[in-house]
């Protein structure tokens, strides 16, 4: 069918690669949640990936994670709450970034951006298994209590091993 209003996230529920890994979270220190998201995955600090990621290129993100044997995998989304995600995310059970806009408004999300390029605020956080990492608070708390459950998708990674076929 051409045409597939349910595609989900992964093609298979057969590929495992990090599930029985432990993630620390950390807390980021100002507007840094990509570093510290980066450093979470590799038990690094987050000034290893200051200055070499570009903040809003998951490419640099992928080929940062490299030397740990990671890179990031596209998961097909759009623009709804990560909450319409959830149950495909869970039944994975595996490793994700999550990415959403900050602000509740979609109005908001839509406009046009300003001179400089600006629209609006966005995060990043982990979900491994059922549980969030945020760098922002710098707790692990269960996904179905985390408030990017009401926020509208930005992007979708799997974090799989690196040089996996569906690698960016």
């Amino acid at each position: 069918m051409p045409y597939d209003l349910n595609s989900t996230l992964w093609p298979n529920r057969e590929d495992v690669f990090f599930r029985d890994h432990t993630f620390i979270p950390l807390r980021q220190t100002g507007p840094h949640c990509v570093s510290t998201t980066l450093a979470m995955l590799t038990g690094t600090s987050p000034e290893t990936f200051q200055g070499t990621v570009n903040t809003q290129d998951p490419r640099s993100w992928s080929a940062a994670l490299a030397p740990w044997d990671m890179q990031l995998a596209y998961c097909p989304t759009d623009a709804r709450k990560l909450k319409f995600y959830l149950e495909d995310l869970l039944s994975v059970d595996d490793l994700f970034t999550l990415s959403y806009y900050a602000s509740e408004d979609a109005r908001e999300i839509l406009q046009d951006p300003d001179p400089h390029g600006w629209v609006t605020g966005s995060h990043i956080v982990l979900l491994h298994r059922d549980t969030i990492l945020d760098p922002a608070s710098g707790k692990a708390t269960l996904v179905l209590l985390h408030e990017c459950l009401e926020r509208h998708t930005k992007r979708i990674f799997r974090v799989v091993e690196r040089g996996h076929p569906s690698c960016l």
